[in-house]
């Protein structure tokens, strides 16, 4: 008999014990928070809010928000609540000004995340007899360490690939009978497209692929399905609360399921930041009551989604998520890597002799792989080697961002100047139906 659930008492709670143990791990926390963070003890007593205060889940509005710029202001241990020796793994993710962004784990922290993306395997039909292929980059990045360790948690065999080499990904799929893929959805399918190319569609013995880390659209979904044979399910996580398993779909996918055992979601106004009732439109807050390293309340994470709370057909009793309709900030996805335009600039300032800081970033998404460009023009003083200059800064980009960008030198003043805010992103890729 299929496995169903991996964790069938959790998965399967009642809502009211699932707000009992929520409201239990919340005063366990915060009370651990207060004693052990300082800034979040000073942000506590600025809002005139004790521990003792926490009395209902309701109460969680009263606690201060936390934001990305915190995780850089009190970088890189300020925000750690138990000892650094405690900490036995660091991940992490750029920032804005290209200063990392990292987050602290324990080893129980690393047992829980496992359970989150576990929980995702099984929803794919994966158990101890499962062949995994993990083609996320390894690493600081959550993704491929994430999938990995979620999926030896089942049982499953797993193949660590990463990311590149393509034909040998295929090769191995095709030689070690891998049954589950965990990568980007473009990169899912640029494999479709190789497939196809070598012929070898017949040969593979993938059943279900496990996609996240970037945004991807039904259509996008309805191609990799058909490129490799296989269904499709859509991951979310991130750095700061614990990467791939912070919700996940099953198999009805109908939103992604959160790990409420491990985290309480709310949904605000942006602006405001006043908690909306159920079934509204706003920004995704993630509250970690069971981490230890480096717990997070109340962390704005940018993503624009609404909570559905209505049961799911697959028994599961933690609500859903459905899947995030932009952002609040200006940040951009580019084959799964988070870049700011802010970076681009400071790149492009440490080299104000040689070019201007008007640029345009153009970003599309070509035979399903996003290409990423840069235009930008040449300061009026220079008298250099163009091609040299290029090559500099494409140097400089990539150091910064993490992810290669081709840049195109143009004469001063070509790029159009606006009267109001500058256009300094065309991004031509259709990510949302």
């Amino acid at each position: 008999m299929e496995r169903k659930y991996f964790q069938p008492e959790i998965e399967t709670m009642p809502r009211e014990e699932i707000k009992k143990h929520q409201l239990e791990k919340l005063k366990w926390q915060v009370r651990r928070i207060y004693e052990n963070v300082p800034m979040y003890k000073e942000r506590m007593d600025d809002a005139g809010v004790k521990p003792k205060d926490i009395k209902e889940l309701s109460d969680i509005s009263k606690l201060p928000f936390t934001t990305k710029q915190d995780l850089r202001d009190y970088y890189p241990f300020q925000l750690l609540a138990v000892h650094k020796r405690d900490i036995v793994r660091i991940q992490a993710s750029s920032g804005t000004t290209g200063k990392q962004i990292v987050a602290g784990y324990t080893r129980n922290d690393l047992d829980q995340w496992s359970n989150g993306f576990a929980r995702q395997l099984v929803a794919a039909g994966g158990d101890e007899k499962s062949i995994v292929q993990v083609s996320y980059g390894y690493g600081l990045f959550t993704g491929g360490l994430g999938a990995h360790q979620g999926s030896e948690k089942v049982g499953a065999m797993v193949i660590p690939t990463s990311s590149g080499n393509t034909e040998r990904q295929i090769r191995f799929m095709c030689d070690l009978g891998s049954t589950h893929l965990c990568c980007t959805p473009s990169y899912a399918m640029y494999l479709g497209e190789t497939v196809k190319e070598m012929g070898v569609k017949n040969q593979l013995k993938l059943k279900a692929g496990i996609f996240g880390a970037e945004p991807w659209t039904e259509e996008m979904r309805k191609q990799i399905e058909e490129s490799l044979g296989i269904k499709a399910y859509d991951i979310y996580g991130l750095t700061e609360i614990m990467g791939p398993g912070v919700s996940y779909e099953c198999e009805y996918q109908q939103g992604m399921h959160i790990c409420e055992d491990m985290i309480i979601p709310e949904i605000i106004d942006p602006d405001t930041g006043e908690v909306l009732p159920e079934g509204s439109f706003g920004e995704l807050v993630l509250s970690t009551i069971t981490k230890e390293g480096q717990p997070l309340l109340r962390y704005r994470t940018r993503d624009l989604c609404r909570l559905d709370y209505t049961p799911c057909a697959c028994g599961r009793t933690h609500v859903r998520m459905r899947k995030p309709a932009g952002r609040t900030d200006d940040m951009l996805i580019i084959r799964g890597v988070n870049v700011f335009p802010s970076q681009i600039e400071e790149v492009l300032l440490r080299n104000s002799i040689e070019v201007s800081p008007n640029y345009q970033i153009v970003v599309d998404r070509v035979n399903n792989t996003d290409t990423f460009d840069i235009n930008v023009e040449l300061s009026p003083k220079f008298n250099g080697d163009v091609e040299a200059e290029k090559k500099n800064l494409e140097t400089q980009l990539r150091s910064m961002l993490g992810i290669g960008a081709k840049i195109h030198l143009l004469r001063p003043k070509s790029i159009e100047r606006s009267e109001g805010k500058a256009r300094r992103v065309i991004d031509n890729r259709k990510l949302h139906d």
